[in-house]
């Protein structure tokens, strides 16, 4: 597959490597030189962690939940 680099440096990924690689609006790729060739690759997603932050809800208190989870409730 080949693509044009435009006048400003844009270049537009096939849509098949789009669709195959999961690379959708607002995904962030990181760009490096290797043996003179150009790598993308999808920038890491949020840690472990951060994907459940506020799925608590913001009703309960950290600690609160905590007690409970421990069974000193």
């Amino acid at each position: 597959m080949k693509a044009v680099v435009a006048e400003r440096g844009q270049v537009t990924i096939p849509k098949r490597l789009r669709e195959r690689l999961g690379i959708r609006p607002g995904t962030v790729l990181e760009f490096r030189e290797e043996a003179d060739k150009l790598i993308a690759k999808k920038a890491e997603t949020a840690g472990a962690l951060d994907r459940w932050y506020g799925s608590l809800g913001r009703r309960r208190r950290t600690d609160d939940v905590l007690r409970e989870l421990r069974g000193e409730s």
